[in-house]
């Protein structure tokens, strides 16, 4: 049924992916832009639509930087010595999503952490 799940996003995800704005846009602003797009798209299946707050499943995920989201994503892991927000939450892997990653984390990085969060 997971595996089931995850196939049915994964789909959901490219097809999204693939509905772009016309506008094209540039630099920075242009990675953070197509961030969110897999962000809302993506990962509000688990966490909240605002990235500061934790969701359902997943937690905030405000500030969380490129080696966080590559070892959670990609190999459902965590970088060495990072303590999880929900230990014993698991993820399944997104591997289709890696060429996505480094605008994931562009758009990440511009949603500030509230006072009390941090990264995933």
């Amino acid at each position: 049924m997971a595996a089931a799940r995850a196939a049915t996003l994964g789909w959901l995800a490219c097809a999204a992916l693939a509905c772009g704005s016309d506008e094209p846009q540039t630099g920075g602003d242009a990675a953070a832009a197509r961030g969110r797009t897999v962000y809302e798209n993506v990962c509000t299946a688990c966490h909240n639509r605002d990235p500061r707050q934790p969701g359902a499943l997943g937690p905030e995920l405000a500030g969380a930087p490129l080696g966080l989201i590559e070892a959670k994503v990609l190999r459902n892991e965590y970088p060495p010595g990072y303590a999880p927000k929900r230990p014993g939450a698991t993820m399944p892997k997104y591997e289709y999503l890696a060429p996505n990653l480094p605008d994931l984390a562009a758009y990440l990085a511009t949603v500030a952490p509230e006072a009390q969060g941090g990264r995933s």
